[in-house]
């Protein structure tokens, strides 16, 4: 990181100058009854000059595991640092959050949808004034997601690929998993690679489910990242067990060969031999059976746990471990 001064945030046009504490907000719509919505957004500045740090969740509105690690974070004053600046936004995508969904009443995807535009659709206007109030005043970010449609993902750190300060970000995080992902178009990381801010993905855990595992990983990783920078004393680590994150390569999705009841044998996050059997798809009355083998020697790092698939569907995400 640059050189850095104490200075002035100021978001919806509220101040919060070195020393300060305060809840903002960001409007961005109204509901059809006219009731106000707005992005609420933590800032804690401290008065020792440092690097300002981004957390956000629920990006997704259904994604919750990243809002209750903001919460509790919040709840227990793990912001309390000592130099730098945090901005904590434990809800980004509100409209989907009060509809238990990931995307906006308009059914677009927020994530699909930055930089944004001022008067385009509900997605794009949020983005807009995300990106206009946010992102030029950070120096990095971290991005809490979960996966999607009952895929479950262990708990992993994504950096962008060929972004040196996002993946020191990935590293000082100290995921299970590691690994380098694209950028995708009109995502919040893509813009902020753009805008020379690196950004992080924190998955884990799925949709609508807390999972304190991925909760207590997320909580720790943040930590970290504060800890790398020294925003805050070293702290005791919330594992009982905490190990070296485990980097992945040649990723792949393993799918459904064909329809029916799929019944996995192993659990997220496990190591994986060639050819062993990680589970079956089998029609109701066992008439027809289809195994799905490892594809070479790795790691479980997400499972479908829809009983029901077609085929096609991604069943497990694996990856070879980088020796």
């Amino acid at each position: 990181m640059e050189d850095l001064k104490s200075k002035n945030i100021v978001i919806g046009g509220e101040t919060v100058s070195p020393g300060q504490y305060k809840l903002l907000s960001i409007s961005i719509g109204r509901l059809p009854t006219g009731t106000l919505i707005d992005i609420p957004v933590y800032v804690f500045n401290a008065k020792e000059p440092g690097p300002t740090m981004l957390v956000q969740a629920g990006l997704h509105g259904d994604e919750i595991n990243g809002v209750e690690i903001v919460r509790r974070m919040l709840h227990k004053k793990k912001f309390a640092i000592k130099k730098g600046a945090v901005i904590a936004v434990p809800i980004l995508n509100i409209f989907g959050f009060i509809h238990y969904s990931r995307d906006v009443p308009d059914g677009k995807d927020v994530n699909r949808s930055f930089p944004g535009s001022k008067t385009g659709s509900l997605a794009s206007r949020m983005a807009y004034h995300y990106v206009s109030e946010i992102l030029p005043q950070i120096d990095f970010g971290i991005d809490l997601h979960t996966g999607g449609a009952q895929r479950s993902n262990y708990p992993q750190i994504r950096y962008t690929v060929g972004d040196v300060l996002s993946k020191d970000l990935a590293t000082a995080f100290n995921a299970p998993f590691t690994f380098s992902s694209k950028l995708i178009k009109g995502s919040f990381r893509s813009v902020s690679h753009k805008m020379g801010k690196p950004t992080v993905v924190f998955e884990a855990g799925e949709s609508m489910r807390f999972d304190t595992h991925s909760i207590s990983e997320g909580i720790q990783g943040i930590l970290n990242v504060l800890q790398h920078y020294g925003m805050i004393d070293k702290q005791e680590s919330l594992s009982i067990e905490k190990k070296d994150s485990i980097i992945l390569i040649d990723r792949k999705w393993l799918r459904a060969p064909t329809a029916g009841m799929f019944i996995s044998e192993v659990v997220n996050g496990a190591p994986i031999k060639k050819n062993a059997i990680l589970g079956i798809i089998t029609d109701t009355f066992t008439l027809k059976i289809k195994t799905i083998k490892a594809p070479y020697d790795g790691f479980i790092c997400a499972i479908n746990n829809q009983a029901v698939v077609n085929q096609g569907d991604a069943l497990f995400h694996v990856g070879k471990r980088e020796l």
